[in-house]
């Protein structure tokens, strides 16, 4: 950053905004970062902290002096201040009850902007958007997490037999992050401790501000601790079960620290997922220490917890073994007043006493649990309900609230000029009153093509420049240039695949029948292309075998290039395929996909989903704002399932989606393509926007707990 005497007094808050995220989801700020050196806004990868660090004091002067920057610099600056000091908000007028104190959200990674990697995949940017809308709202909330320096792990594609992806971890320089180190009272930067078996480590602290909403991010690479456990927050979702213990521990236990050191008290508590379960023994801890015996303890805890989870198979969820949890808790049931065949309950789950289940001690300990859609809801309570044997399913405590995505944040530019155009300059206000959206066919179907015709050029931009990239690099060839979208055709039907990949997704349905593909996607007249994106995770051996298997049709001449993959997908990839796809595909084994939500991110920008009904697709899918791959939501066998899906997938492209979306007007515009295109942005933006998450957990759930 530079120092405050090369930045004039006139723009001097630059800095202040740079290491605020709001910036990153209100466009008029992205503009003014872009306008200010737009050569070194592309070389930060849109990071205005690095970007300010490396632009000079002539051009800081030049800007300064600019009638038309400062405009923009004023625009920004008013309409910051206004949002972040605006006293009467959604949260004044319909939720006081919840009080004075904040709300504190705990998960184990956040996507809040790509300038801090220290996300995975949609866990991740749920996260970052619940922070993001919590701000917009005005609902106080405080977020804890970890600092992962070298988060998850960066995927390079190659040609090496049986192993075509490369994991490659780079560390974060923090000088050019938007991140703010707290210090101790003491000028240390062990703002609390945690013990771990027999050490005491030093939990350090950086603040990101994303709004209104203060992200307090765990370290402990700090020089107090000794050196193997430096490392314990570098990386997110090690295989490890020993390190993720340890990790869960320190987000739990030492998150509750760090607030209480801090001086913050939050009136509720919000768990994502089962990462963040011991949050909720050490608050009973601290009842218990007030004088109260465990029972009262827990019920106080349970009153003000608010627990979501998000996984339908019991694989996913974290489970340790007895002598694992005996070795890092022995002496700790003690001061929450219990005996340790008492603590090794609150994990059981089932028959078997060997398993720490950490969603079972979430669910037993929160007051109030979500599954993240309606469908989600009914898996999660046959799941648990050997929880409350006594009850029968349907009365088994688990509600739902379906997932949203931040509209701001993943909205085009493009398309918020256009809606603003037509539907008013208060639509993002407004963004989840479905009345709003029935004006959408005012807007012609003609601009809402072009808007797309330049995403997807845009996406044709993004691509090449990863290539070229990549061929910068060396160790590329041509064959490998092709995979990554060397003939990529803005005017061909492109079908995206972009998530993360694993064996219930079914990346490889497409090509069950591999000589009917490629005449879908060879057709001189009709073509098609595929766009891939997505990681297999490290230790996930059999999702990078299915990879591989895409990554090498890929290769193959014989699709004449229509296959393409796109390299490491990250947040910032995921904005161009969201916004320039013309079809967003998505094919999970029944009852396996808990929500998703990169559908309602394309569906939003016009993007039409071809999906499995499992998820929110369930409730999204009406029957004229995208397709349906195969049946309802029942359980198949999985060959039967397989084989069903494919023949629908085929079907649908061949005898429906291709003909709709290569019939033309004489003017080049596909109308009824387009109506559909329409029809799932205003059925979809207002039904799943992070708006209606959010005031679902703050009047349905956080005004509950806080009563409590």
């Amino acid at each position: 950053m530079p120092s405050s005497t090369v930045i004039p007094a006139r723009i001097a808050r630059l800095e202040e905004l740079a290491y605020n995220l709001w910036w990153s989801w209100y466009e008029p700020a992205r503009q003014m970062f872009r306008a200010l050196d737009y050569s070194q806004w592309r070389l930060s990868g849109h990071n205005p902290v690095k970007q300010l660090s490396s632009i000079s004091k002539e051009r800081f002067a030049d800007v300064a002096a600019d009638p038309a920057f400062l405009t923009m610099y004023d625009t920004a600056i008013a309409a910051f201040d206004a949002d972040i000091k605006k006293p009467h908000t959604w949260f004044t007028t319909n939720c006081s009850s919840l009080g004075a104190g904040p709300v504190a959200y705990f998960s184990m990674e956040y996507a809040i902007h790509n300038s801090l990697p220290i996300y995975a995949g949609g866990l991740g940017i749920l996260a970052g958007d619940i922070c993001k809308e919590a701000s917009d709202l005005g609902i106080p909330m405080v977020a804890v997490g970890f600092m992962f320096p070298q988060g998850y792990f960066h995927q390079q594609l190659c040609n090496t037999p049986n192993q075509c992806q490369l994991e490659i971890y780079r560390t974060l320089d923090f000088n050019e992050a938007p991140i703010t180190r707290l210090l101790a009272p003491n000028g240390g930067k062990a703002i609390t401790r945690v013990k771990l078996r027999n050490v005491i480590l030093g939990i350090g602290v950086w603040l990101v501000k994303a709004g209104r909403t203060n992200v307090y991010l765990l370290d402990t690479t700090i020089e107090e601790n000794p050196e193997p456990y430096r490392q314990l927050s570098s990386r997110l979702y090690v295989a490890d079960r020993e390190i993720r213990i340890q990790q869960e521990i320190i987000l739990g236990i030492g998150g509750v620290r760090v607030l209480r050191a801090l001086g913050v008290n939050p009136i509720v508590w919000h768990g994502n997922e089962g990462h963040t379960s011991f949050m909720m023994l050490e608050r009973t801890r601290e009842e218990v220490l007030k004088g109260k015996n465990f029972p009262e303890a827990a019920d106080i805890v349970r009153a003000g917890t608010v627990f979501t989870g998000h996984t339908p198979v019991m694989a996913g969820h974290d489970i340790f073994t007895e002598s694992m949890v005996d070795s890092y808790f022995n002496g700790y049931w003690q001061s929450l007043g219990i005996d340790r065949q008492t603590f090794m309950g609150l994990g059981l789950y089932g028959n078997n006493p060997q398993d720490f289940n950490m969603t079972a001690l979430a669910l037993k300990m929160a007051g109030q649990s979500s599954a993240v859609s309606e469908l989600h809801g009914k898996v999660a309570r046959k799941m648990w309900n050997p929880l409350w044997p006594e009850k029968p399913e349907d009365k088994v405590p688990i509600e739902y609230v379906t997932n949203g995505v931040h509209v701001p944040t993943w909205i085009a530019a493009e398309l918020n000029y256009t809606f603003t155009k037509y539907l008013g300059t208060d639509w993002l206000a407004r963004q989840d009153d479905p009345d709003l959206w029935k004006r959408i066919d005012e807007i012609p179907e003609e601009e809402i093509w072009t808007c797309h015709q330049r995403l997807k050029l845009k996406l044709l931009g993004a691509v090449l420049n990863r290539m070229r990239g990549r061929w910068l690099d060396g160790n590329v060839n041509g064959n490998q240039m092709m995979s990554m979208g060397a003939l990529f055709d803005p005017q061909a039907l492109t079908i995206a695949f972009a998530r993360r990949f694993t064996e219930y997704k079914r990346p490889d349905l497409l090509f069950r029948d591999a000589e009917r593909l490629k005449r879908i996607l060879t057709d001189p007249l009709h073509p098609v292309q595929l766009v891939f994106a997505g990681k297999s995770h490290p230790a996930d051996f059999a999702s990078k075998y299915l990879l591989q298997k895409v990554y090498d049709l890929a290769n193959d001449p014989k699709f004449q290039g229509r296959i393409m993959f796109i390299e490491d997908y990250d947040m910032h990839a995921a904005h161009y395929l969201v916004h320039g796809a013309d079809i967003w595909l998505n094919m999970p084994r029944r009852l396996q996909e808990a929500s998703g939500t990169s559908g309602m991110k394309a569906a939003i920008n016009g993007v039409i989903n071809l999906s499995v009904r499992d998820g929110w697709w369930n409730e999204g899918y009406n029957g004229s704002n995208g397709w349906a791959i195969g049946d309802g939501p029942d359980n198949f066998r999985a060959d039967e399932e397989d084989a069903r899906d494919t023949a629908s997938l085929y079907d649908l492209l061949e005898k429906v989606i291709v003909p709709l979306y290569y019939q033309r007007e004489a003017n080049g515009v596909p109308r009824d393509w387009v109506r559909m295109m329409k029809r799932s942005i205003s059925s979809v933006l207002p039904a799943f926007s992070a708006r209606r998450m959010v005031k679902e957990y703050a009047s349905r759930m956080y005004v509950a707990a806080a009563r409590k």
